[in-house]
């Protein structure tokens, strides 16, 4: 009775080693489990934001954007009365137009006057940003262009109100050829669109040049006819339906409008205008 003792205790030994195992294997597969479950989870990317679609998709005829009326009253004896063109390889980025005209007038002098009006469109690009910021970086730059402009005197910029989100109005005074011109430029944004205009006058022959209030009176008209000229032809459905990439070509200077007068133009006064 003794003796059976010790041996009843080997076997009841034995018989838990088998369980401990069973339990032991047991818990290693449900580690294995829980690990393969975990990264068989698909894992999940955050979409890329969509830049704003551009407000306007076209550029409207730059020679057409100031009427016939404005041009006749700011370029006198203008030669081309629908105006000179610039050249652009791609339009509906780019476009601009320009005048100028001399009011000779014989022994009482002459009055002589160039106006440009310049467009710039940018589409929006996913890696480039919204066609409205695009147009606000270049409208900076023109702006900042303008107030650096070689050899100008007194150069003053100030707010322009009316004309689109943003615009910018610059006079200075430009001696060329011997003669005083005086000059505005006006420089504003609307949407995806950069509006350029520039004017100018002298006088020549002992005629009195215009004064500085009146030649940004005159620059500022024009600026809101060519403001408003901007997506007078959409469809009005003017939004880009995706933020295509634009090509690079679209977004530089193609052309660069002269305002030189052009040599055909009759007295010594023509020889003279250079602005």
């Amino acid at each position: 009775m003794h003796r059976s003792a010790p041996r009843l205790s080997r076997i009841l030994a034995c018989a838990a080693v088998p369980v401990m195992l069973v339990v032991a294997g047991c818990s290693s597969d449900s580690g294995d489990s829980k690990d393969s479950g975990s990264s068989s989870s698909p894992s999940t990317k955050k979409a890329e934001p969509t830049v704003e679609p551009a407000k306007f998709s076209s550029l409207p005829d730059a020679c057409s954007a100031i009427s016939g009326k404005t041009i006749e009253a700011l370029v006198p004896k203008t030669k081309t009365k629908g105006g000179t063109p610039g050249k652009s390889s791609d339009t509906a980025a780019r476009g601009g137009c320009s005048w100028n005209g001399l009011d000779d007038n014989g022994v009482k002098g002459s009055q002589y006057r160039w106006l440009d009006a310049g467009f710039t469109r940018f589409d929006s690009d996913q890696s480039l940003g919204s066609g409205a910021k695009r147009a606000t970086d270049e409208y900076t730059k023109q702006v900042a262009k303008a107030q650096a402009t070689e050899g100008a005197e007194k150069p003053a910029a100030k707010p322009a109100t009316g004309l689109g989100e943003q615009a910018t109005a610059i006079t200075y005074g430009l001696k060329k050829s011997g003669e005083d011109f005086e000059y505005a430029t006006v420089i504003a944004r609307t949407g995806n669109v950069v509006v350029s205009v520039t004017y100018n006058g002298a006088g020549f022959a002992g005629a009195k040049s215009p004064s500085s209030a009146d030649i940004l009176k005159d620059a500022q008209k024009a600026a809101g006819e060519a403001v408003s000229a901007v997506g007078a032809d959409d469809d009005g459905d003017s939004k880009e339906s995706t933020a295509s990439p634009s090509p690079k070509t679209s977004s530089k200077t193609t052309d660069k409008t002269t305002d030189k007068p052009s040599a055909k133009t009759t007295g010594k006064a023509t020889a003279k205008a250079d602005g």
